[in-house]
């Protein structure tokens, strides 16, 4: 169960949990001054590894109050989009660390920009789906690294999703 290919429920995480727009709302969170970022970056990571909703919403409430006169964007980001965040609450610590850890989508990303910038015009749309496919193939060959606790996360998405995930 290990060796399963994360892969093929990436599509399943991203549907419920829009894995892209979490990912991307934390970095652009983070736009503080040097003296600030890690200050800033560690109060976040008690909203998001909170343990609970609940938890979350309160820690969202005391880094808000800290950070708001600094920051009054970022904080307000947060405020305005928190039904796109909370509903990774829904699944325990562990589920939630694979999800905000695995940057699938990032990576392939940024294999598409770095594709872009060598070649940013192309003689057909036939060439531009080729040169993606390929892209792609080349990315996923190095989505070797096994996921930490795996079985377990695996387990308890087959349980939530049941009937929904290959055996």
């Amino acid at each position: 169960m290990t060796d399963f290919d994360f892969l093929s429920i990436l599509p399943l995480i991203v549907g419920i949990v829009k894995q892209e727009d979490s990912c991307r709302f934390i970095q652009k969170s983070v736009n503080t001054s040097n003296n600030d970022a890690k200050a800033f970056a560690t109060d976040l990571k008690t909203i998001y590894q909170a343990a609970d909703e609940k938890k979350a919403l309160a820690a969202l409430d005391r880094v808000t109050e800290k950070w708001t006169p600094k920051y009054p964007n970022s904080m307000k980001r947060w405020k305005d989009n928190w039904d796109a965040i909370s509903p990774i609450f829904k699944f325990s610590a562990t589920v939630r660390k694979v999800i905000y850890t695995t940057n699938a989508i990032e990576s392939l990303n940024s294999t598409y920009r770095k594709l872009n910038r060598q070649r940013s015009v192309f003689p057909s749309d036939t060439a531009l789906l080729k040169a993606l496919y390929l892209a792609t193939f080349e990315a996923t060959k190095k989505w070797t690294t096994t996921i930490r606790n795996w079985a377990q996360v695996y387990g308890e998405l087959s349980i939530m999703y049941e009937g929904r995930l290959p055996e």
